[in-house]
């Protein structure tokens, strides 16, 4: 849709020229030789900028202003004079009066077009920053519907550590973990998704390769956003920019505890928070129960351990009655002393 001008200035000459350099670069104009033409249009078409002469006949630039200013359906509308009096005491007070910006007669096409989009992009920049929390999921679904859903299969990497990032990831339905592999083939797990959460932004946000793995630890639903949909969004729209501000605060503070644990808790520890880990994502929950489904080997990335130890865990848990066992399923029977356990 063609952006909207209107142009309101008593000379003939600059009043058509103006018009018809803007028309030719796909603007829409209106145009009003003298103030109170100039609102009446304002009024009826709302254009997205006005450009309006200091002096004319029966209603001067002033007057328009202030008329524009006390109606709240023109109040926010970018306002420019165009005038050949450049005293500071008239850009003052059109300045205070709320004017945004000024051209001085006579000016260029360049200077005309700069002025023009800087009102645009500030105006769409401060509509951005005004939507409420309410509307933010609004603007998240718009960002997600520039991406491409795929389904990817249980055990399948997403993206590879050193990889160059190139989309941001949303889950629609499903389990994904991301971790760091070492040379000796132990895996240590920094972070778990599912339904609703997305990953990948941190290298995105930081403009690096992935620091690590990410792959689905069951059958998953996920939109790839495309890198450059992202930086779109993040850099346009405050509320995108808090959430993934939030989310990159939340990611280092988990990372933060993981390695306190790592240093100081027992395995024993580590072994009951990352059941906890597991029941808080994934879990299957009625209050104080909880029944999770994790691989051994996946419990130990998590743990930082060897997968044999986790095991021996399970089992002196299960003599605790802490948890039991049904199949490849791990029934937690009381989430409030698994938090209890102590070193």
């Amino acid at each position: 849709m063609s952006k909207k001008v209107l142009i309101i200035e008593d000379n003939d000459d600059i009043r058509e020229g103006t018009a018809e350099v803007l028309d030719l670069a796909g603007y829409e104009t209106f145009t009003a030789k003298h103030g109170k033409i100039g609102v009446d249009l304002a009024l009826k078409h709302l254009p997205d900028v006005i450009l309006c002469d200091i002096m004319m006949p029966e209603l001067d630039g002033y007057g328009v202003l202030y008329l524009l200013h006390k109606n709240p359906k023109t109040a926010s509308i970018p306002f420019i004079f165009i005038t050949a009096k450049t005293e500071r005491a008239d850009m003052r007070k059109g300045m205070e009066m709320g004017a945004d910006d000024y051209l001085t007669k006579p000016f260029d096409d360049l200077e005309l077009f700069k002025a023009i989009e800087s009102r645009f992009k500030k105006r769409q920049q401060s509509a951005h920053a005004g939507i409420t929390a309410s509307d933010t999921e609004t603007v998240l679904d718009e960002m997600k519907a520039r991406g491409k859903t795929r389904t990817i299969t249980a055990k399948q990497i997403v993206y590879v550590e050193d990889d160059e990032p190139s989309h941001l990831y949303y889950i629609v339905k499903g389990q994904v973990k991301t971790y760091k592999r070492f040379k000796d083939g132990r895996e240590l797990s920094s972070s778990l998704y599912h339904n609703g959460d997305f990953f990948g932004y941190e290298s995105l946000c930081n403009n690096e390769p992935y620091a690590e793995n990410a792959a689905t630890l069951v059958a998953s639903e996920i939109i790839q956003i495309p890198k450059v949909d992202f930086m779109e969004y993040l850099l346009n729209y405050q509320s995108v920019s808090k959430t993934f501000i939030s989310l990159l605060s939340g990611s280092v503070r988990e990372k933060v505890e993981q390695m306190l644990q790592l240093a100081y808790s027992s395995v024993r520890k580590r072994v009951a928070e990352a059941l906890l880990q597991v029941a808080d994502k994934f879990g299957e929950d009625t209050h104080d129960t909880c029944t999770i489904k994790i691989s051994r080997d996946d419990l130990a990335a998590l743990v930082g351990t060897a997968s044999e130890t986790v095991s021996r865990m399970l089992a002196d848990f299960k003599d605790e009655k802490l948890i039991d066992k049904t199949g490849n399923a791990i029934n937690i029977l009381s989430i409030d002393k698994l938090k209890k356990v102590k070193q």
